[in-house]
C-alpha cells in the first residue's frame, strides 16, 4: 500500500506552527535550561514558600466567600424577623384598644363602666 504524503505533510506543518499559547510560552521561557543538571534543590525553599502562600490565599478566599454568604443569609433573616415584629406589634396595639377590649370581654358578661373613676384619698394614719 502506498503512503498518503499529503496528509503527513499537513500534520507536520501544523505541529511546527506553534500556534498555541503554551508552545509560544515554551519558546520564550526555555525551561529546559533550568533542568539540564537535574532539579534545582537550592530553589526548593522559595518554591515551597510560594506554594504555601498560594494555599493560604486560596483558603482565605474560600473562607471570605463563606462568611459573605453567611452574612447575606443572616441579613435576610433579620429583615424577616423585623417584618414579623412590626406585624405583631401592630396586631397587639389594635387588640389593646379600648373598643376592642370591650368587644372581647362582652362575651364574658363584663361591660364598660359608665361612671368615671374617682380618687380615693387616705389620710395619714388611717391605713
Amino acid at each position: 500500500m502506498s503512503e498518503n504524503k499529503f496528509r503527513i505533510g499537513q500534520r507536520e506543518k501544523s505541529k511546527g506552527a506553534g500556534s498555541s499559547i503554551f508552545s509560544g510560552l515554551e519558546r520564550h521561557v526555555k525551561l529546559e535550561t533550568y533542568f539540564e543538571e537535574g532539579f534545582p534543590v537550592k530553589n526548593l525553599p522559595k518554591i515551597l514558600f510560594v506554594f504555601m502562600l498560594s494555599l493560604i490565599y486560596i483558603g482565605n478566599t474560600h473562607y471570605s466567600d463563606k462568611t459573605i454568604r453567611t452574612i447575606n443569609k443572616m441579613h435576610t433573616e433579620v429583615e424577616d424577623l423585623r417584618a414579623d415584629y412590626t406585624t405583631l406589634k401592630a396586631d397587639l396595639m389594635f387588640a389593646s384598644k379600648q373598643s376592642e377590649v370591650a368587644r372581647r370581654v362582652k362575651s364574658l358578661g363584663l361591660r364598660e363602666s359608665i361612671n368615671p373613676p374617682h380618687k380615693i384619698e387616705v389620710k395619714k394614719g388611717e391605713y
